[in-house]
């Protein structure tokens, strides 16, 4: 679907059908008085009494067929004092399905209402061009078209009573539309069958994006991985006949190519059986989105490269396939990482952590970082903790954690901060290695992100996102179906549009 731009006033506007955002308890006219131009039937159209303006209302109002806008949408936001981004943004993508459920081509959204609601006019724009994109999205690569399948919009216009339309407003448009861009590819990458998307083609998927939007990408095979002594990703992907890899991305646009970059590093698990330690078969077929960080960080990348953000950015994905092949890693086995500490193996199926921690440890001897994020289906226990609605955050930089909650929290991302407990280190101790990569069941999100923080080196500025629980969308909502939700991926492009204070 298009973004557009309808400016000189409502009585200039054109379109199939014209969304009408408004609270609960107050008349739809006074909240848009666009409409006494725009669409002056309405105001004797009985019905619009019975719209009351409930949070998740919809109602359809006629006029005549020929006028050019002959049919208005009312949606409703609840009360005003509630009415915030999210409220807007659920709202949106409900009214957008609605058009297409109803075959409507063009719909058009009026900027002056939108300015009436808290939150600041260009957020709420940026935020209503996300939400109207990331209610079309369905991943049908796969399948064959079905005759009855109801065809998407055309367009959708913003539509702005004045001369010409604002360049904040035309500027905070685009940037929804790159947001929406951004987590509609991590849904692709992630709900791809992992006998589509092993490493390599990822790996290869990568290098094509970077090709297309003007980013660097190198690809550490095997051999490369030996070299930089990868133990731990080697050991996560021998039991494979999928080599594993690391993929390096790099945004550096001119005038920025010395500055410290920020680094994101994405667990790019493409298929995790647990390996030796098999998992249950209940559900496994999950385990394709266990690579969701990783699509995370390459969409953000491809995103700030498309927009060329003024901000240095490199990208890890840690990428392997976590198979119980004749090779596989066992418990009870002792791998080098790319530190140089020796790390035993306990269970197979706790995978993940390994992958990071080589990438860690290399982004580190390659580049000296204003500050390390990664993301990562990290661990069941913060998802039975948080649930499916709020990521896990681990950070012990005040600063840094306060930028990646207020991030999250503008685009409707959502992180609860739990604590990187230093008593608990103690059970990381290993008989006969340097450190054990697991710890017992109690605490395991927090053992997890300490085993990670023992590859940070002092006063290197981390955060350890664990968003397992929220990668997956197990009922469909306005903003998304049944699939992977493409989590994360706004999060790191607004920190990185953001910068990182």
């Amino acid at each position: 679907m298009d973004i557009r731009f309808q400016n000189l006033g409502p009585e200039h506007w054109k379109a199939q059908v014209m969304l009408a955002p408004a609270c609960q308890g107050e008349d739809i006219l006074h909240q848009c008085p666009e409409l006494d131009k725009a669409a002056p039937w309405l105001a004797v159209a009985p019905a619009r009494r019975d719209f009351q303006g409930k949070n998740g209302e919809l109602a359809l109002f006629h006029g005549h067929p020929d006028l050019p806008v002959p049919r208005v949408l009312a949606v409703g936001l609840g009360p005003r004092e509630k009415a915030d981004a999210a409220v807007l943004r659920k709202a949106v993508a409900a009214a957008v399905q609605r058009c297409r459920e109803q075959g409507f081509a063009s719909i058009l959204l009026p900027e002056p209402a939108l300015a009436r609601l808290p939150g600041g006019p260009e957020r709420l724009v940026e935020e209503s061009v996300c939400a109207a994109l990331l209610a079309l999205y369905r991943f049908t690569m796969l399948k064959k078209a079905e005759a009855d399948e109801p065809v998407d919009p055309q367009w959708l216009a913003l539509g702005f009573d004045g001369q010409s339309v604002p360049d904040g407003a035309h500027a905070a448009a685009r940037r929804g539309e790159r947001a929406a861009g951004a987590i509609c590819l991590a849904r692709d990458l992630a709900n791809m069958p992992a006998n589509l998307l092993p490493p390599e083609a990822l790996a290869r998927r990568a290098a094509e994006l970077a090709k297309e939007c003007g980013f660097t990408c190198t690809i550490l095979e095997s051999d490369a991985l030996a070299e930089q002594g990868m133990g731990a990703l080697l050991a996560v992907g021998q039991g494979s006949a999928r080599p594993p890899c690391l993929v390096v991305l790099e945004h550096a646009p001119q005038g920025h190519e010395q500055e410290k970059p920020l680094i994101f590093v994405g667990k790019g698990l493409t298929f995790d059986t647990g390996g030796i330690c098999l998992k249950p078969a209940a559900n496994m077929q999950q385990m394709k989105c266990d690579m969701s960080g990783a699509a995370a960080v390459l969409a953000a990348i491809a995103a700030l490269a498309r927009e060329d953000a003024p901000r240095r950015v490199v990208g890890l994905l840690a990428c392997a396939e976590n198979m119980p092949g004749g090779r596989a890693m066992r418990p009870g086995d002792v791998v080098r990482a790319a530190s140089g500490d020796s790390v035993e193996i306990v269970n197979t199926d706790a995978e993940g952590r390994l992958a990071l921690c080589d990438a860690l440890a290399y982004a580190q001897k390659q580049w000296t970082p204003a500050a390390v994020v990664d993301i990562a289906t990290l661990t069941g226990a913060c998802a039975v903790a948080l649930g499916t609605e709020v990521a896990g955050l681990f950070c012990d930089d005040a600063a840094l954690a306060e930028r990646i909650v207020a991030a999250g929290g503008a685009c409707g991302e959502n992180y609860w901060q739990l604590p990187l407990w230093k008593p608990y280190a103690e059970s990381l101790k290993s008989e006969v290695a340097d450190i054990c990569h697991m710890g017992p069941r109690e605490g395991g999100a927090i053992n997890a992100a300490l085993f990670l923080q023992h590859f940070l080196q002092k006063g290197v500025r981390w955060a350890h996102l664990d968003i397992a629980g929220v990668d997956w969308n197990a009922k469909k909502t306005p903003l998304c179906p049944v699939g992977a939700s493409g989590f994360g991926a706004r999060t790191l492009l607004e920190l990185a549009r953001g910068g990182v204070q």
